[in-house]
């Protein structure tokens, strides 16, 4: 008899609100390969099928190195100042957790809101300088 697959069964990604809008800005680099192209496989596969939301560690955390018994370890508040990021992106895109929404219909909402993301987040955040390379970035940190 063959041993089962250790495999998560739905196949549509899986993100927390801050994955929503920073993925958007994705532009090859991370903490190692096997981060990298997790985040590549992510969003070529949001682009197709979709994604569903969460509240917690989600697919990009699954390969990310800071993530400890289900939290997040990158500094002391790390987790705490996520999971505020979270709530304040479910919010700005208006939806919640265990909720499919397309790919599409995120990327929709990035400049209504990229503003206020950005005064409230990117300011601060350690991955300015990565996303700071992408076009659709820098067209929304440029327009008012």
């Amino acid at each position: 008899m063959k041993k089962a697959a250790n495999f998560r069964k739905q196949s549509m990604p899986i993100l927390r609100g801050h994955h929503l809008i920073c993925l958007h800005f994705f532009t090859g680099e991370g903490y190692d390969e096997a981060f990298i192209k997790n985040l590549s496989d992510i969003i070529n596969k949001a682009k197709i099928e979709g994604v569903k939301t969460c509240s917690g560690p989600d697919d990009v955390c699954i390969k990310c190195p800071h993530l400890k018994n289900n939290e997040c370890r990158y500094d002391e508040n790390a987790d705490l100042e996520i999971k505020k990021m979270d709530e304040m992106a479910l919010s700005l895109l208006k939806t919640a957790p265990d909720t499919t929404v397309s790919w599409e219909e995120i990327n929709g909402k990035i400049p209504e809101i990229f503003a206020e993301w950005y005064q409230s987040f990117c300011l601060d955040c350690d991955w300015k300088k990565v996303c700071g390379k992408s076009r659709f970035f820098e067209i929304l940190k440029n327009r008012d």
